[in-house]
C-alpha cells in the first residue's frame, strides 16, 4: 500500500495536517514573493543600463554598480522572503489547483510593472538632474542612492499579499531588518570612503541631493501600493476561475 499511495501519512493526527498544509501555503506564498521581487527588481537595473546608451546621457551602471546591486538582491531574494510569516488569512482562502504554475500570468505582469515603475522615477530622475545640468558623477550618484532605497521599497512592497500598509512594516522578520541596515551600511560607505566613490565614479552628494533621492524612493512605495491594490482583484480572479474550472462547478461556491 505505501509503494503505490501517492502520499503516506505518518502521523494520522488532524492537528499535524493542518499544521503541514499551513507550512505549505506559507512556503508557496513566500515563494511567489520572492519570485515577484527578483523579476521587479532587475527590470530597473535592464533598463538603466538600456537607456542612457539609447538617448545619449552618461552611463549610468558600470560593472562594479551592477555587482553591488546584486549582492542586496540574492540575500533578500533568498533569506528576507524566506523568514516571513504566515499571512493571516493564509487558511481561510480557497485550495488552488494542484498543478497550479508558481509563476502565474498574474505574477509575471504585476512584477513587470512594478519593475516598470520604479524604472520610470529612478529613470527620470537622472534625467531631470542632467537637464539641470547637475554634474555627472553627483547624478550617477544620486540615482544610485534613490534606486537601491527604491529596491527597498519593492521589498516592503511585496513582503506581504494584503493590501493594509501595517502588512508593510508590520511582523518580527529579523532578516529583513538586517538586510536593510547592512545595504544603508554599504552605501554610506560606498558614498563616504573616497576610494570607493572614486570606483563608482561618484560625486560626494550634498544634503539636497541625498534628499532628493530619498524622496523619490518614498514617492515609490505608495505608487507601488496603489499599483498592488489595483491589480489584487486580477489576482483574485484568477485563482477563482482556476478553482472552479478544476472543482466544476460555478461561482456560487465563493459564497459558501
Amino acid at each position: 500500500a505505501r509503494e503505490s499511495a501517492s502520499l503516506v501519512l505518518l502521523d494520522d493526527d488532524f492537528g499535524t495536517l493542518v499544521q503541514a498544509i499551513r507550512l505549505g501555503r506559507r512556503i508557496f506564498d513566500n515563494l511567489g514573493k520572492a519570485m515577484r521581487f527578483v523579476l521587479a527588481v532587475h527590470v530597473p537595473i535592464v533598463g538603466l543600463t538600456l537607456v542612457p546608451l539609447v538617448l545619449g546621457w552618461p552611463l549610468l551602471f558600470t560593472p562594479m554598480h551592477i555587482a553591488f546591486l546584486e549582492i542586496v538582491i540574492d540575500p533578500v531574494g533568498s533569506i528576507v522572503f524566506e523568514a516571513e510569516e504566515a499571512e493571516n488569512d493564509l487558511m481561510s482562502r480557497p485550495p488552488r489547483r494542484p498543478d497550479a504554475p508558481l509563476f502565474s500570468p498574474a505574477l509575471f505582469a504585476t512584477s513587470l510593472l512594478q519593475g516598470a515603475l520604479v524604472l520610470l522615477a529612478v529613470g527620470g530622475f537622472y534625467g531631470a538632474l542632467l537637464w539641470q545640468a547637475w554634474a555627472v558623477d553627483e547624478a550617477r550618484a544620486a540615482a544610485f542612492v534613490a534606486l537601491v532605497l527604491a529596491n527597498v521599497a519593492l521589498v516592503l512592497a511585496n513582503r506581504t499579499l494584503q493590501t493594509r500598509w501595517r502588512g508593510a512594516f508590520g511582523g518580527n522578520n529579523r532578516a529583513l531588518l538586517l538586510t536593510v541596515l547592512l545595504t544603508l551600511a554599504m552605501l554610506a560607505l560606498v558614498l563616504g570612503v573616497p576610494a570607493l566613490r572614486s570606483l563608482f565614479g561618484f560625486g560626494l552628494p550634498d544634503v539636497t541631493t541625498l534628499g532628493l533621492a530619498l524622496a523619490v524612493a518614498a514617492g515609490v512605495l505608495p505608487l507601488l501600493w496603489g499599483l498592488r491594490h489595483a491589480l489584487r482583484r486580477w489576482d483574485a480572479d484568477e485563482i477563482e476561475c482556476a478553482v472552479t474550472r478544476h472543482l466544476g462547478m460555478g461561482r456560487d461556491i465563493f459564497a459558501v
